[in-house]
């Protein structure tokens, strides 16, 4: 379950720190078993994939977003200790923001964070911007890699609408390389194309817009989850949710399911012919039942809001109450939705290697097969 203030997990608990303009961001990850074979390498793709600058489509601030290991890393092997990995902010420009540090900007967190902290911190959206997401990334690679381990678990995520587009994918067969084939990150190429034209239109018009994330999980072993508090579903909504700009979250069906009978709803048990023995026909359930892992692809969306930063003129007001104006200036994207593609996935993974982790020390792995061994047992 989301933990406290800015820890994420239980058995694999990530701790994120740094602000959007301060000297840098990073992640510990604690929980990671010894002597697992990191790759790097890997990680920084996550990171190349979240960047900004990669695009016409997104903001323009310069950062190349390099990973640092600090500690938990020996000759390419995990040591059991905590992880720690930094990126350093190299394009900070706080300045930018002096002209509202006493304004508050609409729909973001500048009031609630000064009344949470007692003071306001005015560079930027500090821990709220989704600047602190590189820290989740780099983490959710490392996740990600622990699964492995296990199972061979694939975590896809696309941009399945912006604004009213909306794109058509086949969730059984979508690859990574596929959505990245488009700067939208829409594996339908002509629903991208028509994104695309959206993001610059809102763009040239000094406005934003918002839509979908949809992400399936392939190859999650069954028995995943938490029974009543800690299902699999809630601590992944807990998750999506927690990342700026996310409104809302569904699982399998969603609310599309609602307006369904039950005997249209019900996933039905088959034989498949493996050692697992069984699927259903359908997935409705979005491969969780009971808040536990079915062994079908998992499968949620998370809706985004439209970027609270438009470069037109807002009513507002200051830190004494008093009618104002704002007009915010800088580098912000016109729709996060290309960019929170690698971010969904990274929550994915935390929130799934979290779940197995958990599922290891309760039973052990003899009991549950279908968990794997971990190669060095």
């Amino acid at each position: 379950m989301p933990g406290v203030g800015s820890t994420f997990g239980t058995a694999l608990r990530v701790t994120t720190f740094g602000e959007s303009h301060g000297g840098a961001l990073g992640a510990v990850v604690d929980g990671v078993p010894a002597g697992i074979q990191l790759s790097m390498s890997a990680v920084q793709a996550a990171l190349d994939r979240r960047r900004p600058g990669q695009s016409a489509l997104v903001s323009n601030r310069r950062e190349a977003d390099r990973v640092e290991v600090v500690s938990g890393l020996f000759e390419g092997r995990t040591l059991g200790t905590p992880l720690a990995m930094m990126v350093r902010n190299r394009d900070a420009d706080p300045r930018a923001y002096a002209p509202f540090r006493d304004r508050y900007r609409p729909s973001h967190a500048d009031l609630t964070y000064a009344a949470k902290h007692g003071f306001r911190t005015w560079q930027g959206g500090g821990r709220a911007s989704a600047r602190e997401t590189v820290a989740r990334v780099a983490a959710g690679a490392v996740a990600l890699q622990v699964l492995r381990e296990v199972a061979p678990v694939e975590v896809v995520a696309w941009v399945h609408r912006v604004g009213d587009v909306e794109g058509r994918v086949d969730e059984a067969a979508v690859s990574m390389p596929e959505v990245d084939a488009h700067a939208v990150r829409c594996p339908d190429a002509a629903a991208a194309e028509r994104m695309a034209a959206l993001i610059r239109e809102v763009r040239r018009d000094g406005d934003t817009v918002g839509g979908v994330v949809r992400c399936v999980v392939r190859g999650l072993p069954q028995g995943l989850g938490e029974p009543v508090f800690g299902k699999l579903e809630a601590v992944l909504a807990g998750a999506m949710l927690s990342i700026p700009a996310a409104k809302g979250f569904e699982s399998g069906s969603g609310y599309a399911g609602s307006r369904m009978r039950g005997s249209e709803h019900n996933d039905l048990w088959e034989p498949n012919g493996t050692d697992r023995g069984v699927h259903t026909r359908t997935n409705h359930s979005g491969g969780i039942q009971g808040g536990i892992s079915n062994g079908m692809p998992v499968t949620f969306s998370v809706a985004f809001k439209p970027v609270a930063t438009l470069f037109t003129e807002q009513p507002t007001v200051d830190d004494h109450g008093q009618a104002t104006t704002v007009q915010p200036k800088g580098r912000h994207d016109p729709c996060v939705l290309p960019r929170a593609v690698p971010i969904v996935e990274a929550m994915a993974a935390l929130s799934l290697c979290d779940a197995m982790l958990q599922q290891r020390s309760r039973v052990g792995l003899g009991s549950v097969p279908e968990l794997g061994r971990w190669p060095w047992e």
